[in-house]
């Protein structure tokens, strides 16, 4: 296979990748730009810490004080916002790759309201008997039983992605309406914890209690995906291109799913639903490095943990002394761009 000057081929026994050099800067701009938003952030708030102090503090090099402001209360809370994006991200493009669909991600084929519904029964039925270290749990069983759930719905000698969206879609109305009962017949107090949850905040996170949890499924199954990225790719082009050049469709299609599921569920299980991540990082990360998932699946990972650090930043900082959920912040910016995908596709259509 030729590549241009503009290409760098990676190879090696098992697996090959053709990467073009102008994804490579890219990927590596917005790394740089996601460590400066990283300090930034940690920097940001009731009491500023400056970028120069806050690097010192994160070695620590700094004082006491802002060592302790910045290592065990703020540098959690931008490490959790990171994971979560990336997460959310990379699952949001694995979706429309395989849907090729733009419109899609995590919350409309049932995985974030799956993950709701887990999360809001456990609350209810729960809290009283287990310890809310297990909320996570209930999360992600969620998210997998609902996504299951549309999946063998879905199911008519085989999966098309029409069908996926539309079941998806109807389950997710219908397990939101299920938490919404609940939260209106249940006790105030589990009710306001519900609604938190809903609506997508990463306040109060800790080490223990977030990062180390979260960090295994992102460390693990971002590189899985990178690696599977060909097949993502064989799947964008439609089923009978898949078929004719020896792909097993179903097969890797719920596979990609299973570990689509797994990132987004894991993300919405310590951050709450936080909505349009896995929408917009996608499309933002398509129009940078085109429709390849070599380089899609890297951008969309940076382009979410982004857009979630500069959402918390606003919900923690625009309103003194107010903390603003991260996924207020999250739905208000990416409404409009659903608009507009939403528009552009009415057009080629």
């Amino acid at each position: 296979m030729s590549t241009s000057k503009r290409d760098i081929m990676i190879r090696s026994k098992r697996y090959s990748f053709l990467i073009s050099k102008k994804a490579i800067i890219i990927t590596l701009s917005l790394l740089l730009a996601l460590i400066l938003m990283m300090i930034i952030s940690t920097g940001v708030g009731s009491i500023t810490i400056k970028p120069l102090n806050v690097i010192k503090a994160v070695f620590g090099y700094g004082t006491d004080s802002s060592t302790m402001i910045v290592r065990t209360l703020r540098l959690p809370r931008v490490i959790v916002a990171v994971l979560i994006g990336a997460s959310l991200g990379v699952a949001g493009a694995i979706l429309q790759g395989i849907v090729r669909n733009p419109l899609t991600s995590p919350d409309t084929i049932g995985t974030t309201g799956g993950a709701t519904l887990g999360a809001v029964s456990f609350f209810f039925f729960f809290s009283d008997k287990l310890s809310i270290h297990w909320l996570p749990v209930a999360a992600i069983l969620g998210a997998f039983l609902a996504t299951l759930l549309v999946y063998l719905f879905s199911w008519k000698n085989g999966i098309t992605p029409l069908r996926l969206v539309l079941i998806g879609t109807g389950l997710t109305a219908a397990m939101s309406a299920v938490s919404y009962l609940m939260m209106l017949t249940g006790p105030i107090v589990l009710a306001q914890q519900s609604l938190t949850f809903m609506t997508g905040s990463i306040y109060g996170v800790s080490w223990a209690k977030a990062v180390y949890p979260l960090l295994p499924w992102v460390a693990v199954l971002i590189p899985v995906i990178f690696f599977y990225a060909r097949h993502i790719t064989i799947q964008s082009l439609g089923e009978d291109i898949a078929q004719s050049v020896g792909s097993q469709v179903q097969r890797q299609r719920f596979l990609l799913i299973m570990l689509s599921v797994a990132l987004a569920g894991a993300a919405v299980a310590f951050g709450g639903a936080i909505s349009f991540i896995g929408l917009m990082a996608p499309h933002i990360s398509r129009k940078l490095v085109g429709p390849s998932f070599g380089s899609l699946i890297p951008v969309s990972a940076l382009t979410g943990s982004l857009l979630l650090l500069v959402a918390d930043l606003c919900g923690r900082s625009l309103f003194k002394p107010h903390d603003i959920p991260a996924g207020v912040f999250t739905a208000a910016i990416g409404a409009p761009i659903f608009i507009y995908v939403l528009y552009r596709s009415r057009n080629r259509g």
